[in-house]
């Protein structure tokens, strides 16, 4: 098969690393890909969201199939595109990805559905969220409806915070037209945990689940991020479990978006709580998260391009998607500086030591410089991943590789699935 990869993260470096060991792989592009992918493919140069370019490179080549990993291009509509074209894709059309597209959507789908979430309202105005604030005193969360690149949600702990992050949203449009609509939720506290499954439409994969960390600093304090590290498969993350998240929430969602006319191909990432009252959906993503993905797909015993084409053809039920029973921990590098104002270019050293068994480096923010040599080129720079047969052993495998790697400015957290902070990341949202 010839395999077209859109995206420049770890999320798409990650991918090409296991797709590359497909034996069904003839040949593979990452579009526009990073200083990692070049070793694993041949990158091109068209940005995710340039889709005019992407459908022209996927004929060009001959792709058998399109893997899409960040969630834009979806909402543009490649998916739709490519199928016209007859081309196989892994991701959803675009009236699917507004599961992740607007927040307020995906809240009407779960509540029609009967699906677990917070009390929530979806207002296009300052007045109608001032008064739904001042009837709801007390922690509220507040979201901008559309992209917003992860960093439209605001957390405020009472009414005062609520008011401004509204005004943050409409009038300063901190986040443009995201913001343009705005959801306040109930604020609820709990466990986060990444829940993941394939499908086609109709079916689902067994599910795979894994815990990411937001906010910059140790102890989860700082500004959120776009995601500081990862491990899965969290020890709270029981078959039990699992089957309650299949029956209450994947599955009603899969059906709903069905008989809405808009079936759901591609990867369905639920971001749930758990709450004293059970699992509740904080948000759904159409795509494999990032760092998640660096962590979940090394636990994929599958063929990946096997399980991706009966995703598009509609055939996972005769698919048996196998997950290995071992432990990946991520931790993310970082350019000093970010989440706000940082500076690249610097040149990245440590990469080709691979002394470390069961260690991997996704690089996501890089490129090559004068040199020749990779330099970080983004805010999140790599994610480094070791492997194991416990959390602990894993943890302890990555930051071992970790030690090895160096750039000037390079910040990263120290307490990644820590026994102490194993909670998911423990937080509200």
């Amino acid at each position: 098969m010839k395999v077209l990869i859109i995206g420049s993260g770890g999320r798409e470096h990650a991918l090409a690393w296991r797709i590359n060991q497909s034996p069904n792989l003839t040949r593979l592009w990452v579009a526009a890909g990073n200083a990692g992918t070049a070793g694993l493919a041949e990158n091109l140069n068209i940005r995710s969201n340039e889709v005019d370019g992407l459908v022209t490179a996927a004929k060009e080549i001959g792709a058998d199939l399109v893997v899409v990993g960040p969630e834009a291009p979806l909402a543009l509509g490649l998916a739709d595109r490519l199928d016209e074209l007859h081309i196989p894709v892994f991701g959803p059309s675009q009236a699917a990805a507004q599961i992740e597209a607007s927040k307020g959507f995906a809240l009407e789908l779960m509540r029609g559905a009967g699906v677990p979430c917070p009390v929530f309202a979806s207002v296009r105005d300052e007045a109608n969220a001032h008064a739904y604030i001042k009837s709801h005193p007390g922690p509220l969360v507040v979201k901008a409806d559309g992209l917003a690149a992860g960093k439209g949600v605001l957390l405020c702990n009472d009414s005062e915070q609520a008011l401004a992050a509204v005004k943050l949203c409409m009038s300063d449009r901190a986040f443009g037209e995201a913001g343009d609509t705005v959801v306040l939720e109930e604020y609820l506290s709990g466990p986060e945990v990444s829940v993941f499954a394939f499908c086609d439409g109709e079916h689902l994969s067994s599910l795979v689940a894994a815990c990411d960390y937001k906010r910059l600093e140790d102890g989860n304090l700082g500004p959120n991020t776009g995601g500081m590290g990862s491990f899965a498969q969290p020890d709270f993350w029981t078959p039990e479990l699992a089957a309650q998240v299949e029956q209450t929430i994947m599955l009603p969602v899969l059906r709903a978006m069905a008989e809405r006319g808009s079936p759901y191909k591609g990867v369905l990432y639920a971001g749930l709580m758990l709450t004293a009252a059970g699992p509740k959906v904080l948000e759904f993503n159409c795509r494999l998260g990032d760092p998640e993905t660096q962590v979940v797909i090394p636990l994929l015993a599958s063929d990946p391009l096997e399980l991706m084409l009966a995703c598009a053809e509609g055939t996972l039920d005769k698919f048996q998607v196998r997950w290995e029973t071992k432990n990946y921990v991520g931790i993310v590098m970082v350019s000093g500086g970010y989440p706000d104002k940082y500076e690249t270019g610097f040149e990245i050293s440590g990469l080709d030591e691979d002394g470390l068994e069961d260690t991997m480096v996704f690089q996501a923010g890089t490129e090559f410089g004068a040199s020749g040599k990779p330099v970080s080129a983004g805010g999140r720079v790599l994610t480094v991943v070791g492997g194991g047969d416990s959390i602990e052993s894993a943890r302890e495998r990555a930051y071992a590789r970790l030690e090895h790697i160096s750039f000037e400015g390079a910040k990263w957290r120290r307490d990644i699935s820590s026994a102490a902070n194993q909670g998911a990341a423990q937080a509200t949202g």
